[in-house]
């Protein structure tokens, strides 16, 4: 297995880059070796691991361009970095426009579409929410009262974000609108690492930033990459499905490793906006395989907040590869796949 996914949202993006080192890979059947570059190092609450091919690219050269991929999304669209473009915006009022670099645009603008299909289950507005249960920048994780709940709700609306793709704009259509891309902006994060490497040549390689993957060639085994979906709840983590993927991103968003209890109830990361709080149904995990991270990252969102049924429903219906993880008793899991999901080839982890 190349890569575990687990889900880990709400913390963009980046820190250190962390340490490089070749890895010498036996093809089977074959004597001679394939050297492998193996990047990995710490974000802010998570981790990236890149694997690849160098093909001749000295290491230092494929760290630093890794590096700076990553370190050029965090300084637009963290919520972490107070001189972050997103909070420049976030910290804007309502009315006049504000110009956005293209990245930015480019990642609102893939929001609102998602926005659309998923009828607002997925909304990059819902800020307000995220940090009024503590699970944005504010960590103070909590149940707060029904009219604070009530009062956040009422700022959340994905329609009144306006986007001018002519003058490459956004602008607030009412008074305390907030912009939280954590469910998005790091498959974004994947995609430009992708292109970077692209734009070197490299024809071989894995990018998974906090479980979020992509993948191109195969791996050191001349094989499509074997990446993981991990077990709800387990501890340690495992794996629960293997899905061979190559060409493809795939990103999964779970309610089980961002959360708190209180009351005897789980409250998860993952925000209704429709509701300003925590989803509350059995479906514990969406995967997703999609052509780009950015995508994946953004689908995987709303059909976990969708739930079991509207969720199945809409991505079965759009062709949309994806796998469910229900949960049925303590411990115990239903599995569901759409029928583009099953087309890929994935099998039980052994």
């Amino acid at each position: 297995m190349d890569a575990l996914i687990s889900p880990r949202r709400r913390t963009l993006l980046l820190g250190a880059l962390g340490t490089a080192a070749l890895a010498a890979c036996q093809r089977p059947g074959s004597p001679a070796a394939t050297q492998r570059l193996h990047l990995t190092g710490e974000t802010m609450g998570s981790t990236f691991n890149v694997k690849l091919d160098p093909a001749g690219h000295p290491g230092e050269r494929l760290q630093e361009a890794v590096r700076a991929a990553l370190q050029s999304v965090d300084a637009r669209m963290s919520l972490h970095r107070p001189e972050s473009e997103l909070n420049g915006f976030n910290r804007a009022g309502a009315g006049a426009p504000v110009p956005v670099s293209a990245e930015l645009f480019a990642v609102l603008a893939a929001a609102q579409d998602i926005s659309r299909w998923s009828s607002g289950a997925f909304d990059v507005t819902v800020a307000p929410a995220v940090e009024a249960w503590g699970f944005g920048v504010n960590r103070q994780r909590r149940v707060p009262a029904a009219d604070q709940v009530a009062l956040q709700r009422g700022k959340v609306d994905w329609r009144a974000l306006d986007l001018d793709p002519g003058h490459r704009t956004a602008g607030k259509g009412r008074q305390g609108l907030q912009v939280d891309l954590g469910g998005i902006a790091k498959g974004y994060g994947v995609d430009a690492v992708a292109n970077s490497l692209d734009g070197l040549g490299i024809a071989q390689y894995m990018i998974e930033v906090g479980g979020e993957v992509r993948t191109k060639g195969v791996n050191a085994a001349a094989e499509p990459w074997q990446i993981g979906i991990e077990e709800p709840d387990a501890t340690p983590q495992r794996a629960r499905h293997i899905v061979p993927l190559s060409g493809r991103a795939m990103a999964t968003s779970g309610d089980y490793r961002i959360y708190f209890e209180e009351g005897g109830r789980r409250y998860s990361h993952e925000i209704d906006p429709t509701t300003a709080a925590p989803i509350a149904h059995r479906l514990c995990s969406v995967t997703v395989v999609a052509e780009d991270c950015m995508q994946a990252d953004g689908l995987a969102t709303a059909l976990i907040v969708l739930g079991p049924e509207r969720g199945f429903e809409l991505a079965e219906r759009s062709g949309v590869a994806a796998q469910f993880i229900e949960r049925a008793a303590p411990g115990r899991y239903n599995d569901r796949m759409t029928s583009a999901f099953a087309a890929l080839g994935a099998r039980p982890a052994a």
